[in-house]
């Protein structure tokens, strides 16, 4: 479990990149963020203020599988897919990776190996 210190570290990092890292209608900001249950991936345009997409591990389909948790490397991987498929659908080929302060390593690069694959470009 995170204390209040490793918290308050993260959300200095996020601050921190959020500082270089916009996204605009063109290429749109990836940004994800991780629950103790859930992962949330978004593309959102920072020059207007809005979200564009979103998609989560957070939906019916899923929790009619029986699991408790769903932020592991697996549901991941799926996720990652599931944003780019998603994105390039909707015409965004390429976006700004927002890491909002996690480690790149892991669920959140398991995130962003699987929408490179997937044909998404950052």
């Amino acid at each position: 479990m995170l204390g209040t210190r490793d918290l308050d570290r993260r959300q200095k990092r996020h601050l921190r990149i959020r500082k270089k890292v916009q996204g605009t209608a063109e290429r749109p900001r990836l940004s994800i963020y991780k629950s103790s249950k859930h992962l949330y991936v978004q593309l959102v345009d920072d020059q207007a203020g809005h979200s564009l997409m979103c998609v989560s591990t957070n939906t019916k389909a899923n929790k009619a599988g029986g699991k408790k948790s769903f932020a592991n490397l697996v549901s991941a991987q799926e996720l990652g897919g599931q944003v780019a498929e998603k994105a390039r659908g909707a015409g965004h080929e390429s976006v700004v990776f927002d890491r909002s302060g996690y480690r790149y390593h892991g669920i959140v690069k398991a995130i962003a190996d699987a929408a490179r694959e997937a044909g998404l470009k950052f």
